[in-house]
């Protein structure tokens, strides 16, 4: 079911990790966003796998949840409906997208597991890319316990809101521990893509 506001459309094309990075590719330009998109991208799919869910859609609106940062960082997701609708994305997928944005650009609260999976996984990964970073063997190595280290000093990775971690967990029903395995664990074998083998090795 779409919520009210967002109606189905027949002539919308399914929302694939090809489609998504094929409608990215010009508007998510900087090194750093795509990192992160792929970041989320990789987390979401965990999520999916978590709930059995689609794997693929899951990591496809993870990559594209923000299409329009690059262009629009003061207007983050005011520019991103009507862009993405005109482009076919299915508008389940568009209000999956927007809902990241709850009560800080926007109203639209995070209903399904896909949505309040985003909602705080967008967050996270920013601490597991920073730990990773930081350690000799990368994520390669990183387990939950480090990173909970790191994540209880609001001192690191500061611009990562923990309380929008922590109300989605809380959104989800699980604990942060819980999350930040099932992320870790699905952004691990992409560490070399991602930039994080570690200190002491190649990326």
């Amino acid at each position: 079911m779409v919520p009210m506001g967002f109606t189905e459309r027949e002539d919308s094309m399914k929302l694939t990790p090809e489609r998504a990075k094929e409608i990215n590719k010009d508007h998510v330009t900087e090194d750093h966003l795509i990192l992160h998109s792929l970041n989320v991208s990789y987390a979401m799919e965990a999520m999916a796998g978590h709930f059995g869910a689609d794997k693929e859609h899951w990591k496809a609106v993870g990559y594209l949840h923000d299409f329009d940062y690059e262009q629009y960082p003061e207007e983050h997701l005011q520019h991103t409906e009507k862009e993405l609708l005109a482009l076919g994305v299915d508008p389940a997928d568009v209000r999956a997208i927007l809902s990241h944005g709850y009560a800080i650009e926007n109203d639209i609260e995070p209903l399904s597991d896909m949505e309040k999976s985003l909602y705080a996984v967008d967050e996270l990964t920013g601490i597991i890319q920073a730990a990773a970073r930081m350690r000799p063997n990368g994520l390669t190595d990183l387990e939950v316990k480090s990173f909970m280290k790191k994540f209880k000093d609001k001192r690191f990775a500061a611009k990562c809101d923990r309380e929008i971690i922590l109300r989605g967990c809380e959104m989800l029903g699980m604990d942060i521990r819980e999350v930040a395995e099932i992320c870790i664990e699905g952004m691990r074998p992409h560490a070399e893509e991602l930039g994080l083998l570690g200190t002491g090795g190649e990326a």
